[in-house]
């Protein structure tokens, strides 16, 4: 659990709230799609959509029963990465592809990538407005939040328009000390503005919502859990405000 449910979970928060929101997997791996729809391979997506700029954007696009809320599935050409060329091969692409869906009228694009800051990755935070990081509570990925950040700050001479909104927690364990303990660590780390308030718990609700293909606040007993989405989500618009931004990115 990580930042696929983040992704998942916050499109749906910004959803509820009114916001005509696009959730984009752009993870080879296909995570979203199959977390919403089990016949998301069979559809074609963002992948393909590089492969061949003139498939109709529309094409990709599939509503939920949420009106506010649909979602572009990585699609059958996620192999395009593989062979897409290097840093930078893919932006002229992306930029045409978020061209299109301001012109369908969304009002956030939230873009679930691949981990990392190279590949197409690199390429949809260097075409961005906004990233988030979400970031597991264990003291090994802890360690590496600097030299992520680090990294985010060269793709910024790339994208000066880049605002980087900070760091979430996840799959905090409040039961065990190391967990708890990384959670503390970062926020002694980082300034205070660049940790979201809001992190996400380990829970098994979120085991059970991706087997029913839902976000968590759709089941019975996930108010509390939306909840916490809800307040990251507010958090988020506190930050994108002074900046108009309306896409963001999740590594």
């Amino acid at each position: 659990m990580g930042k696929t449910t983040v992704s998942i979970n916050l499109a749906h928060s910004f959803a509820r709230a009114g916001v005509k929101t696009l959730l984009v997997d752009a993870d080879p791996q296909g995570s979203v799609g199959l977390s919403l729809t089990r016949q998301s391979r069979l559809l074609a997506g963002f992948y393909d959509y590089l492969a061949d700029p003139k498939i109709p954007l529309e094409r990709l696009i599939v509503p939920t029963r949420l009106k506010t809320f649909s979602l572009v599935p990585s699609g059958q050409g996620s192999d395009y990465e593989a062979g897409g060329g290097g840093m930078g091969a893919h932006i002229a692409r992306i930029k045409a592809f978020l061209a299109g869906v301001s012109a369908q009228g969304f009002d956030l694009c939230l873009i679930d990538t691949a981990a990392g800051l190279f590949g197409i990755s690199g390429d949809v935070i260097s075409s961005s407005d906004a990233i988030m990081i979400p970031q597991q509570s264990e003291p090994l990925g802890i360690r590496s939040v600097p030299k992520l950040l680090e990294g985010l700050q060269r793709l910024r001479v790339m994208n000066p328009r880049l605002s980087v909104l900070g760091v979430c927690l996840t799959m905090v364990q409040e039961d065990l000390v190391e967990s708890t303990g990384a959670a503390v660590a970062l926020r002694q780390l980082l300034p205070p503005a660049m940790v979201f308030r809001a992190q996400i718990p380990r829970d098994g609700l979120f085991v059970r919502a991706s087997a029913r293909g839902l976000p968590v606040g759709v089941l019975e007993d996930g108010a509390h859990a939306q909840g916490i989405f809800d307040s990251l989500r507010a958090e988020i618009e506190t930050k994108l405000q002074p900046n108009g931004g309306i896409r963001t990115t999740h590594l």
